[in-house]
C-alpha cells in the first residue's frame, strides 16, 4: 500500500476522497447507461422492503443527494421512462425486474472496485474513519437545516 504523510482531515481532504471515489463509481455506472443521481434513486427503491410511496422515495432522494424536490421528482421520472421503476398502485413505486438486475450488476461491480480501493487498510482505521465521517455528515446536515448563513462582511 502506498502511504503518504497524512494531511489533517478537513473538507478539502474529504472532498478529494469523495470525488476520486465517485469518478470510479461513475465509470462503472456509465458502462450501464445510468448516472450517479439515478443510481442513488434506484438504490433507494431497491433497498425498500417492497413498494414505496413516491413522495417518500422523492424525499429520500432529496435527503441523500441534497437536491430540490423538483429535481428528485425528475430522477424518479427518468427511471420510470427507462423501465427501471414502475407504479404499483396510484402512489406506490416499485423497482422492476430490469431495475433490480441493473442495481445488482452495478452493485457487484462497485463492490469489486471498492474492495481494491480499501484493500490493506486496517479495519480499526476504517471504523474510526467511518465514525468521523458520520459525525461530520451529521453536523453538516444540522448546519444546513439551520440555514447556515455567511457572516456579514
Amino acid at each position: 500500500m502506498t502511504t503518504t504523510t497524512a494531511p489533517p482531515v478537513d473538507g478539502r481532504v474529504i472532498g478529494l476522497a469523495h470525488y476520486a471515489s465517485r469518478a470510479v463509481l461513475e465509470g462503472v455506472l456509465a458502462r450501464h447507461g445510468i448516472s450517479f443521481p439515478q443510481s442513488v434513486t434506484l438504490r433507494l427503491a431497491a433497498v425498500a422492503e417492497g413498494p414505496v410511496d413516491r413522495a417518500r422515495l422523492t424525499g429520500d432522494v432529496v435527503g441523500a443527494l441534497k437536491i430540490g424536490r423538483p429535481e428528485a421528482d425528475g430522477l424518479v421520472d427518468d427511471l420510470f421512462t427507462a423501465g427501471l421503476l414502475a407504479l404499483d398502485e396510484p402512489s406506490l413505486v416499485r423497482i422492476t425486474e430490469a431495475g433490480r438486475k441493473l442495481h445488482d450488476t452495478t452493485s457487484a461491480e462497485t463492490r469489486a472496485v471498492s474492495a481494491r480501493i480499501y484493500a490493506g487498510i486496517p479495519s480499526g482505521e476504517l471504523a474510526v474513519t467511518g465514525r468521523v465521517l458520520a459525525l461530520v455528515t451529521e453536523r453538516a446536515d444540522r448546519e444546513s437545516a439551520a440555514g447556515a448563513a455567511t457572516p456579514d462582511q
